[in-house]
C-alpha cells in the first residue's frame, strides 16, 4: 500500500492549495481516506476525512466552510482544496487510509509542508 501526498507550498494568507493524495494498493472503496496535519511542536491532528464507498465527509471546526475534501475513485486519489489559508493552517499535511471492517488497518502516507505566510 502506497499514499502519495502532495501539492504543498509556500502561500499568502488568504491563499489556496490543493493537495493530493495518490492511492495504490487498496480497494478505495473498502477505506476512509483522511488528511491530517502537524504544525512544529503540536499533536498531529485529524482535518477532514471522506468515507471510499459513500462519500460521506467529514471536517474539523477549524477547517469548515475552507476546504474541501474530493476523491476520484478511478484515479485512486483524494484531493483536499485549502481555500482563504491562515498562518495557523501552516503545517506538514499528511494522508492516511483506514479500513472500514475488522482487522484494523491504516496506512499513512508522507507529508507535504504546506506555509501559509502573513
Amino acid at each position: 500500500v502506497q499514499l502519495q501526498a502532495s501539492g504543498g507550498g509556500l502561500v499568502q494568507a488568504g491563499g489556496s492549495l490543493r493537495l493530493t493524495c495518490e492511492i495504490s494498493g487498496l480497494t478505495f472503496g473498502d477505506y476512509a481516506i483522511g488528511w491530517f496535519r502537524q504544525a512544529p511542536g503540536k499533536e498531529r491532528e485529524g482535518v477532514s476525512c471522506i468515507e471510499g464507498r459513500f462519500g460521506s465527509t467529514f471536517y474539523a471546526d477549524s477547517v469548515k466552510g475552507r476546504f474541501t475534501i474530493s476523491s476520484d475513485k478511478d484515479k485512486n486519489t483524494v484531493y483536499l482544496q485549502l481555500n482563504s489559508l491562515k498562518p495557523e493552517d501552516t503545517a506538514v499535511y499528511y494522508c492516511n487510509a483506514d479500513f472500514l471492517a475488522i482487522p484494523i488497518k491504516r496506512f499513512w502516507g508522507q507529508g507535504t509542508q504546506v506555509t501559509v505566510s502573513s
